[in-house]
């Protein structure tokens, strides 16, 4: 198959642990996937965890050959993976676009402190609480950083119970009134899906069609 892009995958896991997916059903769609970590919770506080995915994203770039870099991870790799494709590596715009599945980007979002209020993994994230008007709750706070034009493919289950759906529904209006073109797929299902299911596979090309060069 013709390469038509890299794709730097960014596990998940609650920014404390890795999850279990490693994004490699993607290299079916032309993807070369590189696949990055970053310093847990118990290592480094944020953005330490942003400064290491863009320099695994710099390297996985050198290595491109000229080809087109996205960016993409499930759960807290979501997240991190739409920190740096709306900031950039190095500036603004220098990324492709981005493919978040079930991710959480909003600390202060009702439905979020409601279904997180005992187990919190922002304040982990942080090291204390989000709170309203606290510099590091704004700038890991993905809505904080829009403007840049960068697609984006959200995916998100319906009956998801660690990260509440309305994080993906809410993002998608304030993606679009950015200017961001956005595909956003609300699904069956509940947190971490199979990347392999139809409906995820249909979604995801029919997202990367709109963004890299047909095969």
């Amino acid at each position: 198959m013709t390469e038509r892009g890299v794709l730097l995958w960014i596990h998940g896991g609650g920014w404390r642990g890795r999850s279990d997916e490693d994004g490699a059903a993607l290299a079916a769609y032309g993807l070369r996937v590189h696949p990055a970590t970053y310093r847990f919770v118990d290592e480094a506080r944020w953005p330490a965890q942003l400064d290491d995915v863009r320099a695994a994203a710099r390297s996985a770039r050198a290595a491109a050959g000229g080809l087109p870099l996205l960016v993409g991870g499930d759960s807290a790799g979501a997240t991190l993976a739409l920190h740096l494709a709306l900031r950039g590596v190095d500036r603004p715009g220098d990324v492709a676009g981005a493919l978040a599945y079930w991710a959480p980007v909003d600390p202060l979002a009702a439905d979020w402190r409601r279904l997180r209020r005992h187990d919190d993994p922002w304040a982990g994230l942080l090291g204390h609480p989000p709170a309203p008007g606290d510099p590091a709750t704004v700038d890991s706070t993905v809505a904080t950083h829009l403007g840049s034009g960068v697609p984006v493919l959200l995916v998100h289950g319906r009956d998801d119970v660690a990260v509440p759906v309305g994080q993906s529904i809410d993002l998608t209006g304030r993606l679009l009134a950015a200017g961001h073109p956005v595909h956003t797929w609300i699904t069956h299902g509940g947190h971490a899906l199979d990347l392999g299911r139809p409906d995820l596979r249909a979604v995801t090309a029919a997202f990367l069609d709109t963004v890299l060069p047909t095969r």
